[in-house]
């Protein structure tokens, strides 16, 4: 995996669009952060479907701490966003192989307010995979995790929204209705 310092990643226009710009990832990010392509990834255990939450290691620059999705990240220049996913799952969660990977918001983009003078700006459509392997987490990357019934994390979500991430909230919103995640009715 290369030194974060060393990562590129996309800047986009707001449809989502490769401008021909990329930037150093962590340099990239501060109180003016350019719009940039990214993902979300919700992985779901095969069999009994559930859902595998992380929380962000306590040393992350941004968002430290928090509940949150499974896997998340920025896809390389000329990087596929499902290579970038597989990629980023076996580096943060140590999964090595995903199912079913598919996009469900394809056209997601939001900005988070500041936190310590950091603005999220991300152009980040949403998928969901299955995996049967059990994670062995990257303490860089994930405080701790647990695979939870969606209705459950649903619940987390109302009951403690300061303690999960700005984006899975939002996303959260939209995935309530999707036909695509049907499989967990």
């Amino acid at each position: 995996m290369p030194n974060p310092e060393q990562e590129l990643i996309v800047f986009v226009d707001e449809q989502g669009q490769p401008t021909g710009e990329t930037g150093p990832k962590l340099a990239s990010h501060t109180a003016n952060t350019k719009r940039h392509l990214a993902f979300s990834c919700y992985i779901f255990r095969e069999g009994d479907k559930k859902f595998l939450t992380t929380q962000r290691a306590l040393k992350k620059k941004v968002w430290p701490g928090v509940w949150t999705n499974s896997v998340c990240g920025h896809p390389a220049p000329d990087e596929s966003m499902e290579d970038a996913i597989l990629r980023r799952a076996k580096f943060e969660l140590g999964l090595n192989s995903l199912t079913g990977l598919q996009v469900v918001l394809p056209h997601y983009k939001y900005t988070t307010p500041p936190y310590d003078g950091i603005i999220e700006n991300e152009f980040c459509p949403v998928y969901i995979a299955f995996t049967k392997e059990e994670p062995a987490p990257n303490p860089e990357e994930v405080e701790d995790h647990m695979w939870v019934d969606w209705p459950a994390y649903m619940t987390m979500l109302r009951h403690d929204p300061d303690k999960m991430s700005y984006w899975t909230k939002d996303q959260c919103q939209q995935l309530q209705d999707n036909e695509l995640l049907n499989f967990l009715n």
